[in-house]
């Protein structure tokens, strides 16, 4: 036995506090004897201990310390190398365990744990290909080294090569169908490739073999959503949740498939849960403002906004929203201003180009509105309620000629749609096109016989008027 009684720590019936203080115990001793010059092989198995036991606390800064001590008495120790290096990986600090397997492979070549290690240490310091080359080295001299297999799909993952990856874990289910980490990561991968039944099938297989295994059901939940099976995505998020009730991003998910079934009030809640666990999470904000906003709530929107903003000053679709409440509110100026700070940061987002157009238009800045309306178009030229709104205003202000083509642009993506037939049929007066103003007022009419009524409206005696007498009789 060792001068560090371990097992009997172990085994003693103590409190946790215990056996830390026996422990520290048996290290003081041990320094002790250091200090008188103790050493051989007694010290050499009582490092060994301490380091193992720092290790697997997960003490990282304290095995680091005795696993260099041990290396003073054995410093050709390959193993010994390795160990360090996995302290030193733990520890963030990868391009040192690098080193360490470096000069481990120097004194064992062939060993391909150690050889995997490397790879593993690569992967962790974004070489890819070195990492790969690794792999592949280890199953030359191993070739059913399963260990070796993963770790080379694991890679593929990162660099998103997941047609590689996919068919590295579907051998190794080949030979071991019950390989939990490879059914996970085979679903992630059918995941990232929009292979959605077959991500669900691995998720649905892997919590078979492990059913504790929250990651798994929440991944299980993201697909399901992404599949617009909304309530089964809620089911997968509470299982997740069960099992670890502080998985905020479960929380979060949970509350985006709420919102997505239109139950506003059980994603708030979900949101608010999410921000229990971290009050500066930006999109649990942000989404929590559009609950709100969707409600009619907009001042509990408008405070939600601000606090996304508050942790994200760049988040530039809560300005949006806020703009947006604003707007709701008709707090146009409010709405003008989140609306250009948002612009700064992204300006290729045609809804919010539309947005500004609007407000711009109710703040008497028609200038502006046609400006924002025709950025809003370029953006999205299928945008047809913007073409709409931009051949209105262009009307409205005397453009005759832009005014029509963005009518006729209107007509163009939704023929069936009698309001830019009967705009156009004013714009055609207007340039004293009489029969094309008739022929498009005709077929607004067909299209909505109620247009008739608005016309009569707005154009009073117009009856009277030989040309629409007929017309406005069928």
């Amino acid at each position: 036995m060792s001068s560090l009684d371990f097992e009997n720590v172990d085994d003693e019936p103590e409190s946790q506090g215990g056996k830390k203080e026996h422990f520290e115990e048996e290290i003081k001793k041990f320094k002790e004897r250091l200090k008188d010059g103790g050493g051989g092989s007694t010290n050499i198995e009582a490092l060994e201990e301490i380091v193992n036991y720092y290790f697997e606390s997960e003490k990282y800064d304290e095995a680091l310390h005795f696993i260099n001590l041990l290396l003073e008495y054995i410093p050709f120790s390959s193993e010994t190398w390795q160990r360090k290096g996995a302290v030193l990986n733990n520890l963030q600090r990868n391009q040192e365990a690098l080193e360490c397997y470096d000069q481990a492979l120097n004194l064992n070549p062939v060993d391909t744990e150690l050889i995997i290690s490397r790879g593993f240490t690569l992967d962790n310091l974004g070489r890819f290909e070195e990492a790969l080359a690794c792999f592949d080295r280890a199953l030359e001299i191993d070739p059913a080294n399963e260990e070796a297999v993963f770790s080379k799909a694991i890679t593929y993952e990162k660099m998103d090569r997941f047609e590689d990856a996919v068919r590295l874990f579907k051998f190794i289910l080949e030979g071991n169908p019950s390989h939990k980490e490879a059914l996970y990561e085979l679903g992630f991968c059918y995941d990232c490739l929009d292979k959605l039944t077959e991500a669900l099938q691995c998720y649905d297989k892997h919590i078979e073999v492990d059913p504790y295994n929250y990651n798994a059901w929440y991944n299980r939940g993201i697909v399901l959503n992404r599949i617009t099976q909304y309530a089964k995505a809620v089911e997968s998020y509470d299982m997740a949740l069960a099992i670890k009730e502080d998985f905020g991003a479960a929380w979060y998910n949970k509350g985006n498939a709420f919102a997505n079934m239109g139950r506003l009030y059980d994603a708030v809640d979900c949101y608010k849960q999410t921000l229990r666990l971290d009050e500066k999470d930006v999109p649990a904000w942000h989404n929590l403002g559009n609950a709100y906003e969707e409600l009619g709530l907009y001042k509990d929107a408008i405070k939600c906004f601000t606090q996304a903003l508050k942790f994200d000053p760049k988040h530039y679709e809560s300005f949006f929203g806020r703009g947006s409440c604003f707007d709701s509110l008709d707090q146009y100026r409010k709405a003008y201003n989140d609306y250009n700070k948002a612009l700064s940061i992204c300006r290729n987002y045609p809804e919010l180009w539309y947005a500004k157009a609007d407000v711009a238009y109710n703040l008497g800045k028609w200038r502006e509105a046609l400006y924002s309306y025709k950025m809003a178009v370029r953006f999205d030229p299928t945008n047809i309620e913007a073409w709409f709104d931009l051949g209105e205003t262009l009307l409205e202000y005397g453009y005759f000629k832009e005014s029509l083509k963005s009518f006729n642009k209107c007509i163009e993506l939704q023929p069936k749609w009698a309001d830019p037939y009967y705009s156009r049929a004013k714009v055609l007066f207007l340039m004293r096109k009489t029969f094309d103003a008739l022929e498009s007022l005709k077929t607004s009419f067909t299209l909505d016989p109620d247009k008739k009524k608005t016309f009569e409206k707005e154009f009073p005696g117009v009856r009277s008027i030989k040309e629409f007498t007929s017309l406005l009789e069928k």
